[in-house]
């Protein structure tokens, strides 16, 4: 008689869509009602709880790959951390239990909670420092746009290739006192800019649904984590991310090398970071251009979550409602 370990079992995206979906739902409900109290920590601490809680009662044997920063430095879904019940296949988990935890506290638009899965060895292990960050929505032929163009010449390619002029391209950019000279120079072109306060995730993945969001390219420094989750975002909804590691000291050079990464120039692309299929889920928390706010309704509460798969394309946006009773107990 043989007996199945892990990695034998095939990664069945289409069976673990919902049970991710549920993982996202119950991190942004364990969340809502520090919405707008001005706690950043405990915001995120709920949705680290109730994440981490969904996710080992899943049948799979899952690493975090991208998770709360290294061990002994996050409470709860550190990198390397293993969850699941351990009878289903090998997965590689990235996630942000609360993308924009300061944009929960302050109840400001597009926070979310952001999960995503792909086969073991499926995604690229992000070390927890800054990367450049270039996307666009899908589209364009490859290399339209790159790291090694100026944020002028970024644009000035863009609009060409969409048929317009530089001033009818809008650049989403994290408001950072570091993107100034980036953000003149965009502007310098007479195109526009959305800044956002936090929540890069977010804004790489309006890109991807320009007519709806606005938003043509996204550019700039955030953390690497992050690029990761929006390059699988982007694997699911189509476009192009390009990113570069950026090291601020040797520490964080160490980091890398721990990461298994040895080219420390490299310019990763959206296959290069996410290899293989993956599952996509991000449910609203605060009210954006993405998806909507959780929402309490006499007796209900109720969420709108983001299920993605990049095997199938499909895009599914699903409303969940549960009894306040429920979600209080």
């Amino acid at each position: 008689m043989t007996t199945n370990t892990s990695e034998d079992l095939a990664f069945s995206d289409r069976m673990l869509s919902l049970g991710l979906a549920r993982v996202a739902e119950q991190a942004a409900l364990a969340s809502a009602s520090l919405v707008g109290r001005g706690d950043e920590k405990a915001a995120d601490q709920a949705a680290v709880n109730a994440m981490r809680e969904q996710l080992n009662l899943l049948d799979i044997k899952g690493v975090v790959v991208i998770g709360e920063g290294e061990r002994d430095e996050a409470p709860m879904l550190y990198i390397g951390e293993e969850v699941g019940t351990g009878n289903g296949p090998g997965v590689d988990i990235a996630l942000d239990p609360l993308e924009g935890t300061t944009l929960t506290a302050k109840d400001m638009p597009n926070a979310l909670t952001v999960i995503a899965m792909g086969p073991r060895g499926s995604m690229l292990h992000a070390p927890d420092t800054y990367m450049d960050k270039l996307a666009i929505g899908p589209g364009y032929e490859e290399g339209v746009v790159s790291l090694d163009m100026s944020p002028r010449e970024r644009v000035e390619a863009l609009a060409k290739a969409k048929g317009c002029t530089p001033a009818d391209i809008t650049v989403c950019i994290l408001e950072r006192p570091r993107h100034e000279a980036m953000i003149a120079e965009v502007r310098e072109t007479g195109a526009a800019i959305r800044l956002i306060t936090d929540g890069d995730v977010a804004g790489v993945m309006h890109c991807a649904e320009s007519e709806i969001t606005g938003i043509d390219m996204y550019m700039g420094q955030g953390g690497a984590p992050e690029g990761v989750l929006a390059a699988a975002a982007l694997k699911c909804m189509g476009g192009q991310i390009f990113c570069r590691l950026v090291f601020r000291n040797a520490d964080e050079k160490a980091r890398a090398a721990k990461a298994g990464i040895t080219d420390l120039d490299r310019i990763y692309s959206r296959d290069d970071m996410v290899t293989q299929d993956v599952i996509f889920a991000a449910t609203g928390v605060t009210g954006g251009t993405l998806l909507p706010a959780i929402k309490r309704t006499p007796g209900w509460v109720e969420t709108t979550t983001l299920l993605m798969r990049s095997k199938s394309g499909s895009v599914r946006r699903m409303t969940y409602r549960t009894p306040l009773s429920a979600h209080d107990k």
